[in-house]
Parts: structure tokens; C-alpha cells; sequence
């Protein structure tokens, strides 16, 4: 997530050593974020983003992230981030930002049911269970090297062709421990909210993402930044299908923390073709 500065507002995203030739979305998210927070004064956080996917990025090659400064008023800011390859625009986000403020707090309570992974409890891994599930030709890009630790508490899997409807659920975070600065911390849970979200689209039809008979890719993704947490500890993600048709499938995903609190909110919309 550390960027290389090219220019004034010019900010280069290297590659995340990547076996795969698809750039992973949270790479884009986070990276994008970690560009627009360089552009703003340390008293503002980032607590809203939306972002397009324009085209598949190349994994192999370095992203060019373009910032324009929109408008910095007295207590937001809002940035808009082009993500560039060869000049070709790929991604793009716009990000807000606010000065942290006192005010009305509420959320939905909600009871982990499901302890942490321990080394008792590993539950399944995600990197292994996408390995295990895409088709022979994808597996490298599943097994890429990747900053964070994902684990499966259900299979993403649609058992005997079978409708799932039910939530997945998953414990993550960034590997390692990250510095204190909540820019860091912010940007991996940008990096966090990818994982899975366009695999669950297909479960409610009785598909998985290994089903060949489908193409599935991210087309646009939402998030809220609503509490202060790190990436650097298990979180508890909850995703949800909230509808699909005309090709397309919209997912959400709530990060809580250790104490059940919600910490973000994503969305994202995905493309579900059928092949043929």
C-alpha cells in the first residue's frame, strides 16, 4: 500500500506481487485511497468512497493514480482518483473526507456467534478454497501472493447445485502489524472488502464461481467508513446477496470488530453473464 510519488498529485501503485494477469480489486481500492489521503490534511478521514472498475487491470505492470483536488471546505474534502495503465484509464473513485465530529450514535447490535480462528479453530482458508474450487487455468491467480489472511467460516460453494441464500461469513485481516496511522488502517480495509464480494452473486441460483458457464467481474463498489478500527486484527465479515437480475447482482458486506461493533459497510454491484 506504500506509493511511489511521480508528480504533484501523481502518485505510482506498484504491484502487490501478483502471479495472476487481473489486478485485484482491493489493490485498486486501497491504493486509490491511499493516493486521495496524501491530497488532505491529517484532521480529515476518509468515510465514504465509490468507485467504478472500467477496465481489467494488468497485473504485472504499475497503476498511475491521478488525484483531483474537488473541494476542501471546512469539514469535507472530496477527492476524485484516476487510476491509469499505458494512459488507459482502468479504475476510478471518488472519496470522500471529514473532520471527525461529535454526534447521535446508533448501531444495529449484533452477537459473534463465531469465535476467531485459533490454532485449535483454523477454519478454511480462502486462497486454498479458491484453489480448490476455480477452474485449472485460473488457479495461479488464485494462488497470488497476497498481504491479507482470509478465512472461510461456509464454502462459498453451492453444495449439489443447490441454492444458497444464507450469509457468508468470513474472519480477515492484513497480515503482519501496521504502523498506527489511520490512513494505513483505512486503506487495508479498502484492501479487505474485495475478497469474495463477486463470487457470492451466483450462490442464490445454485452456482459457484467455478461454474464455467458464467463470466462474473466487479463493475462498481461502495463503501462507508462509520467507526475507527485496524485491519491488522480479525474482523468479522458478513456478506449478503441483495438481489440479482438483468446480468447483474449487487452484494453487501459488513466489517465488525472483535466487539461487535460496525466498523465499515460496502456494496458491490457485479456482472453475471451467462456464457454461450
Amino acid at each position: 500500500m506504500d506509493l511511489l510519488v511521480e508528480d504533484e498529485d501523481v502518485f505510482i501503485g506498484p504491484t502487490l506481487l501478483d502471479s495472476g494477469v487481473r489486478t485485484y480489486g482491493g489493490q485498486l481500492l486501497a491504493q486509490s485511497l491511499g493516493a486521495a489521503e496524501r491530497t488532505v490534511s491529517d484532521d480529515r478521514a476518509v468515510h465514504s468512497t465509490h468507485s467504478h472498475f472500467v477496465k481489467a487491470a494488468d497485473a504485472t505492470q504499475p497503476i498511475r493514480y491521478r488525484v483531483d483536488r474537488l473541494r476542501d471546505g471546512r469539514s469535507f474534502s472530496q477527492r476524485q482518483v484516476v487510476a491509469l495503465q499505458d494512459d488507459a484509464e482502468v479504475f476510478r473513485s471518488l472519496i470522500s473526507f471529514h473532520v471527525p465530529e461529535e454526534g447521535l450514535e446508533w448501531e444495529e447490535p449484533i452477537t459473534i456467534e463465531v469465535a476467531p480462528p485459533t490454532s485449535d479453530q483454523p477454519y478454511t482458508d480462502y486462497d486454498d478454497l479458491m484453489e480448490s474450487i476455480l477452474p485449472v487455468d485460473e488457479r495461479p491467480w488464485a494462488g497470488r501472493v497476497r498481504p491479507i489472511d482470509v478465512r472461510c467460516i461456509n464454502t462459498m460453494k453451492a453444495p449439489q447445485g443447490q441454492p444458497v441464500t444464507e450469509p457468508q461469513l468470513m474472519w480477515m485481516r492484513v497480515h503482519g502489524q501496521l504502523r498506527v496511522d489511520r490512513a494505513v488502517h483505512n486503506a487495508g480495509l479498502a484492501y479487505l472488502a474485495d475478497t469474495g464480494m463477486g463470487a457470492v452473486i451466483l450462490l442464490p441460483h445454485g452456482h459457484g464461481w467455478q461454474d464455467e458457464r458464467f463470466t462474473v467481474a466487479s463493475l462498481d463498489h461502495g463503501m462507508w467508513f462509520h467507526r475507527p478500527t485496524r485491519a491488522d486484527e480479525w474482523l468479522y465479515f458478513v456478506q449478503r446477496v441483495e438481489s440479482t437480475s438483468r446480468g447483474r447482482g449487487l452484494a453487501s458486506g459488513r466489517f465488525y470488530d472483535l466487539d461487535g461493533h460496525l466498523v465499515a459497510t460496502c456494496m458491490q454491484e457485479g456482472l453475471m453473464r451467462r456464457n454461450g
